[in-house]
């Protein structure tokens, strides 16, 4: 039965990310996400209580999994092309992380618990400023300005796809582009950090 229970509460975990990422938040539908589990709505409810409890989980576990590949507790923030790298590596690999997050970027009044999160990036922001006391990276730069942009450089080509083909002529990201952009993206953040 636990097991049972921990499978079903996986597939609506899974329905709801997709059915968020490509509606948004306001636009999909408890019933949507259940019927695409193919799960009983009730059950949805019993486990994740409403939407928006729903979506904030759907949240912060994509970001939790993105910490774990991209930026894992003990990483040397002192080589910010590399955090940059695996960013990027796992954005390339799960997309729908910047959609979702742009999604709740427009929910303003509505926004998932943002201090449960908070954590996560003071942790980030102490690993930047440990490099800089090392005078790994560019002491000159406010630590969260710097994670910032690092994590904008990375997202950009994921949250704008249009305008990265309009800039770049590029319309479909074969192999040989995804690694000309990530190359780009880790030399980019290498020079941003790189101390005077």
């Amino acid at each position: 039965m636990v097991r049972d229970s921990a499978e079903t509460q996986r597939r609506l975990r899974e329905a709801a990310a997709a059915e968020f990422a490509e509606r948004g938040p306001d636009g999909t539908t408890m019933t949507r996400i259940a019927r695409r589990a193919g799960v009983n709505k009730e059950r949805l409810y019993a486990y994740f209580g409403d939407k928006d409890d729903l979506f904030a989980t759907v949240v912060t576990e994509a970001l939790e999994r993105l910490s774990a590949a991209a930026a894992p507790d003990g990483i040397d923030f002192g080589d910010l092309g590399e955090v940059a790298g695996r960013t990027f590596d796992y954005y390339a690999a799960h997309p729908e992380l910047a959609r979702l997050l742009l999604w709740e970027g427009l929910r303003a009044d509505r926004s998932t618990d943002l201090r449960a999160r908070a954590e996560h990036y003071r942790r980030k922001v102490a690993a930047t400023r440990r490099a800089q006391e090392r005078q790994a990276i560019d002491a000159g730069v406010d630590p969260g300005y710097l994670m910032f942009a690092v994590i904008g450089l990375v997202t950009s080509w994921y949250s704008l796809p249009q305008v990265a083909e309009m800039l770049t002529g590029e319309a479909t990201v074969a192999p040989a582009e995804l690694a000309r952009r990530r190359a780009f993206v880790v030399a980019t953040a290498r020079r941003i950090a790189a101390p005077d």
